[in-house]
Formats: structure tokens, sequence, C-alpha cells
């Protein structure tokens, strides 16, 4: 007993272990998670409803978006940005590696008469001939990547944009990093039985690497038969940090703001969203999008 509790609370390098697909690809933890997808009240797997709503009239006029403007949704989840923007005559593509979300968005397009590409594959994984106008990652699903994912993820923005395409993509912040704090937790049926169906014993312990400013919630769940753990991993970020990232990769932050609705910036806000665009030829940069 001794030597688990010493694993349950051993602290890895950062980035050092990777289960992210096990939220959206295990049956239980991926029923729940499509259940705070849809709940419309709540900021957990997706933002709530009012501001999905919100976010996407900013979208649709921030991009000048028009029907055929090719738009890439990577992380779709259930479709709640993809069904929005292909009701206004966007040709849009999702790609979530959750099978229960993506089955969930192509019955919602179904039902509305909608055509939607989903792909259903790992976004760091997927790649296609097409070319998009607009790419967005939503939900700070960057911030869940570790440095070599993200480089990935930025060259593969980068090659499937249109010359002057755009990115849209939001993070956590540092200011968000200081307000979190270590700590360690042991509670029966953690999360009110978000981790299984049987009964178990849930650890968590939060974990800050400063000098990365990486935050890890590391799950681990004891059940009769089985351990599992499950690691969390946050990257926050500083705005010119995050700008060198995409420069390295051949993109331009253009435009930083506090939300994917196109807030004011906030310096103290919790995250904050950043357009990025791709060089035409002779290194203009084409502004696609309403003033």
């Amino acid at each position: 007993m001794f030597e688990q509790l010493v694993d349950i609370h051993a602290r890895p390098k950062a980035f050092e272990h990777y289960t992210t697909d096990y939220l959206w690809t295990d049956d239980h933890t991926s029923a729940q998670m499509l259940k705070y997808h849809l709940d419309e009240d709540i900021d957990v797997s997706s933002r709530n409803d009012a501001f999905i709503d919100r976010s996407v009239a900013w979208i649709l006029s921030h991009f000048a978006v028009r029907r055929g403007t090719r738009i890439a949704d990577f992380g779709c989840g259930p479709g709640l940005y993809t069904t929005r923007l292909a009701r206004h005559g966007a040709d849009v593509t999702g790609i979530d590696f959750s099978p229960r979300s993506i089955q969930y968005a192509r019955d919602a397009a179904a039902r509305e008469g909608l055509e939607i590409h989903y792909v259903e594959e790992n976004y760091l994984d997927f790649n296609t001939s097409a070319r998009f106008e607009l790419i967005i990652m939503i939900m700070c699903d960057f911030s869940a990547l570790s440095p070599s994912q993200r480089r990935t993820m930025l060259e593969k923005f980068r090659n499937l944009l249109e010359p002057g395409g755009s990115v849209l993509l939001d993070v956590y912040s540092l200011a968000a990093f200081a307000r979190r704090e270590e700590s360690a937790t042991c509670q029966a049926d953690l999360m009110d039985g978000f981790w299984s169906r049987n009964e178990y014993f849930g650890f968590l312990n939060v974990f800050k690497y400063p000098d990365e400013n990486v935050v890890l919630d590391k799950y681990t769940i004891v059940e009769r038969n089985q351990t599992r753990t499950v690691y969390n991993w946050l990257q926050y970020f500083d705005v010119n940090e995050l700008k060198r990232e995409f420069t390295e990769c051949g993109l331009v932050v253009d435009e930083t703001y506090a939300d994917v609705a196109g807030s004011t910036y906030d310096p103290d806000g919790s995250e904050f969203a950043v357009v990025a665009n791709k060089a035409c030829d002779g290194g203009e940069i084409k502004r696609g999008r309403s003033n």
C-alpha cells in the first residue's frame, strides 16, 4: 500500500505521460464528456450556449464568412461550432477523435440537412489535400498539447491554410497560472462517478511547474480490480511566448483578444485568444474579414 501511495503522489516530468485520448474514447468517460458538452448552461467541455452563439456571430462577421468559406474546426466535439457555421453556408470540416462526439455531430447535421465533413481522427495525425480559409481550435485545446505537439499543430495549420488564411485559437494565461495552487485530494467516487460505473476511490494531485508554466491535474482511479492514471496537462501562456511559437512555424499573430468572441484583451483574464495569419507571397498578409 505504501508503494502504491508513493506512485499516486509522484510528480512526473512535464508532459512525460500523455493520456488525453482516454477521456474521449473510453465508453464511460466519453459519455460524461458529451453530457458536459451538451449542457447549455456550463463551461466544462464546451462554452455555454449563449457564449457560443456570441462567438459564432463574431467569427462570421470578423472573418467575413460567406457561403462556401472553407473552415476547419480542430477538436470539434459534438459540432457546436461546426453546425452553427454550416447553417450560414460555410463549407465546414470537423476533426475529433471521440467516436461518441463525432456520431452526435453527424446525427445533428443529418437532422438539419447540413453537409458537414466530419473526420474521426486524432487531429495531430489529420491531413488532407483540402485547404482552408479559416482554422479554429477552441476551448483552449492548444493548451493541452506538449511543446512538440504544438509545433506539429502549428506547422499543420500553416500547410492547410490558403495563402492569407487565418487561425483562431484560445489558450490559458499566465494570470490563470498564478491563481492555480498545488493540492492533493482523495474522495470516494471522485467527481460523482465521472470516472467509472463501478465504485472507486479517486485521487487528484495538482502539480505546478513554474519553469514551464505548466499545471498537471493527475487523476488516479482505484477500483477493486484495476488502477488507472489520467494526466491532464495544461500549458499557460504569455502573449509574447505564444507569438514566438507561431512565428517559428511561419504564422504571424496579428490580433489578441480576451476570448474567441472578440472581447477586448484583458492581461488579468484567465485566458486569451489570438488570430494568426499565413503570409501571402512577398510577405503580404491578406485581410479576409470585415472591418
